[in-house]
């Protein structure tokens, strides 16, 4: 089993508030992670610091190494090469409003100077068919905005543009929690199936969904990472009584 990333000793604050300590992971290519643990305890901090979001933060900083495959996330790698690399799907869909669904999809592609029409066409469609959303908005691509969809389509349109690019890593922060049972189902569907070609991370609240898509999860508390197994383990006979406490409900 390969490692699509490698975290050591990483370290992160907002200021001089140290929001993650000494944190040391590595995650399998081709699964899916999940990242549990109470609000505020660091795990979103944490994928922001894989594809060097954290940065963009006044006053923010970062010690430790991130490696996604051979490539070293900070150092030698500027931002835009590891972004390349490494997509980025959010709580809250954010389609661009003013672009039509296609030019969603393409528009990594042109901003990095991508510009042979017949090849965006085959890379939009693919990626929305990646996304399962083609045969939803495949009339319409060019006449709707992004806007226009709903909420769960809205959801796959980001992450179809975030493979566009043809990322190595998938970072999703709790994709489904702002929409409906049958979007969220539809997106749990879709981790399952882009698995075996991204790495995939998800960070999310709710434990059955950890449960259902991810091979392995890893438990956060305060800024640390107190426990990382095989998901079946860590929900069933964990190691360290701070994830049984929280899985069984006594906190979070």
């Amino acid at each position: 089993m390969g490692v699509g990333i490698r975290v050591e000793n990483l370290n992160a604050w907002y200021g001089k508030g140290q929001a993650l300590y000494d944190i040391n992971l590595q995650v399998a290519a081709n699964h899916a992670t999940a990242l549990i643990g109470p609000s505020g305890c660091g795990k979103s901090t944490f994928i922001r610091c894989i594809n060097r979001m954290h940065e963009t933060i006044p006053e923010a900083r970062v010690e430790g190494r991130v490696r996604i495959g051979e490539i070293d996330a900070y150092n030698g790698t500027s931002a835009t090469q590891l972004r390349r690399r490494v997509g980025m799907v959010f709580q809250k869909p954010n389609p661009f409003p003013t672009m039509s669904i296609y030019d969603n999809v393409a528009s990594g592609l042109k901003l990095n100077g991508f510009r042979n029409r017949h090849r965006l066409d085959e890379i939009v469609e693919k990626s929305l068919k990646q996304a399962a959303l083609w045969e939803e908005v495949k009339d319409s691509l060019k006449k709707k905005s992004g806007a226009s969809l709903s909420g769960g389509q809205q959801q796959r349109l980001c992450i179809a543009r975030a493979l566009a690019v043809e990322p190595e890593v998938l970072l999703m922060d709790e994709p489904a929690s702002a929409l409906d049972p049958i979007s969220t189902g539809k997106i749990e569907e879709l981790i399952d199936e882009l698995k075996v070609n991204y790495t995939i991370v998800i960070v999310t609240h709710n434990m059955q969904q950890a449960a259902r898509v991810a091979g392995f999860t890893g438990f956060f508390l305060l800024g640390t990472m107190v426990e990382f197994d095989k998901t079946e383990k860590i929900f069933t006979n964990p190691s360290d009584k701070r994830t049984e406490d929280y899985i069984t409900g006594r906190f979070g």
